[in-house]
């Protein structure tokens, strides 16, 4: 365990500003422009959301490539995109890339890439952008399952290698309140944290129903946030943050994860195979536990935030800007002050683009992004098998999500039953469908 902590360590060093080195260009992009070409992976919500970030850093930019697996995704978003930002949107069509191997093309003609596809697409993507030469900013989570948290790890020593920074989109890591308090944490403001509590209870997200003439495959990737190969389920994808902060606090990974969760709510074949809540225990090697809670249905109480228990005292955070730390006597240590603070969505790239700009390498979050990702697949898969899960034999899985090949009349390995339900893990029974015996 000595090595796997000092490897942790190191991680977190290279993970922020302490990495500093001067990039293998210094500012000239494309044949000696300095504009800095942007290539957007993944055109929906997440992925526009993130050029737009992108586009109002303050840098010089362009948008230069566009591609999405669908062409209507694809078309909304530039329609959107130059009508907000005009000359800073230079994709004509013969830049714009369809289809399931158009990433490929798009990042050839770019500086930087922008990975915003569903969760499950991320490991090859950033293997190609890592092969290719690009700066990247990667969304959250970087995996949905163990095989492509491996392949995003062995990618990321790639990118420092070849000093490509990364930044992935766990924007807490780039939010004021969040980095000040645990600044103090970590500088033993409060002691030792002990215990914690992290929530993302909320009422869950959209559904789209299913179209004459549609394949599996487009209804799957259409209704991405339902199936585990694409999502991870939304302890993957949505409690990520929570888990990040967790890991972030404690300045380390669970050794072991435990819990339960079910389908209890949303029980329609339209949510696909994933679990509407879960609630699982992370327990580190100092024997700390931290607990978790996310639910994804109408009427839950709505709670996204994180609270820590330490020898000297006690924290409360919050994505909406506050930070506060106690002694155990109740008395104010710190109270941070959100009036002004950067948005933590812009300023995620503001820092990426600024490292660019001076030609500097800066960040490399694949490994944290990797690590907190992996800590909601194993937390999912504790409480879709009812077992406790061992972090060091998880990371060791060979079973797959993904499909054998990726194409409109390609099969996901989950698939409906005559009535259009697909399976749903049942804790105790099939559990070697899930973890290796």
């Amino acid at each position: 365990m000595n090595g796997r902590r000092e490897f942790l360590k190191a991680s977190a060093l290279l993970s922020g500003a302490a990495l500093v080195n001067s990039l293998p260009f210094q500012g000239a992009y494309a044949a000696g422009s300095d504009t800095i070409r942007v290539a957007v992976i993944g055109c929906g919500g997440r992925g526009t959301g993130a050029a737009f970030d992108a586009l109002s850093s303050g840098f010089n930019l362009k948008i230069t490539a566009l591609c999405d697996a669908f062409r209507d995704n694809l078309d909304k978003a530039y329609a959107s995109l130059k009508e907000r930002f005009k000359d800073q949107i230079d994709v004509p069509d013969s830049r714009k890339y369809t289809g399931f191997d158009g990433y490929k093309s798009a990042m050839a003609d770019a500086d930087v890439v922008i990975l915003a596809t569903s969760p499950g697409f991320r490991p090859i993507h950033f293997e190609e952008a890592v092969r290719q030469g690009k700066q990247i900013f990667m969304e959250k989570p970087v995996a949905t399952d163990i095989p492509g948290i491996r392949k995003v790890l062995a990618a990321a020593e790639i990118a420092r290698q070849k000093k490509l920074n990364v930044v992935v989109g766990l924007q807490r890591r780039y939010q004021t309140n969040y980095r000040e308090a645990i600044r103090r944490i970590h500088d033993g403001a409060i002691g030792e944290v002990v215990a914690g509590q992290v929530y993302w209870n909320s009422g869950g997200v959209w559904v789209r129903p299913r179209q004459p003439q549609q394949t599996e495959m487009e209804y799957q990737m259409r209704n991405w946030y339902y199936f585990n190969w694409l999502c991870g389920d939304h302890i993957v994808e949505q409690h990520v943050h929570q888990l990040d902060v967790a890991n972030w606090v404690k300045n380390a990974y669970p050794v072991s994860i435990q819990g339960t969760g079910s389908r209890a709510h949303r029980t329609a074949k339209e949510y696909g195979e994933i679990y509407d809540n879960f609630s699982i225990e992370l327990t580190y090697a100092d024997g700390s536990v931290i607990s978790s809670q996310c639910a994804h249905f109408e009427g839950a109480a709505y709670r996204v935030d994180e609270t820590f228990q330490a020898t000297g005292g006690r924290t409360y955070l919050s994505a909406n800007g506050q930070a506060v730390l106690y002694d155990w006597k109740g008395k104010e240590i710190y109270r941070h002050n959100p009036k002004g603070n950067p948005n933590p969505y812009q300023q995620e790239h503001k820092e990426l683009f600024e490292a660019i700009s001076k030609g500097e390498y800066k960040f490399n979050n694949a490994e944290y992004g990797a690590y907190s990702t992996l800590t909601g697949i194993i937390g999912r898969l504790a409480c879709y098998t009812g077992q406790v899960i061992k972090w060091d034999k998880a990371i060791q899985s060979e079973i797959s999500l993904m499909p054998d090949r990726y194409a409109w009349d390609a099969l996901p390995k989950t698939l409906p039953d005559a009535d259009g339900f697909y399976p749903v893990a049942i804790p105790g029974v099939n559990t070697t469908q899930y973890i290796e015996a």
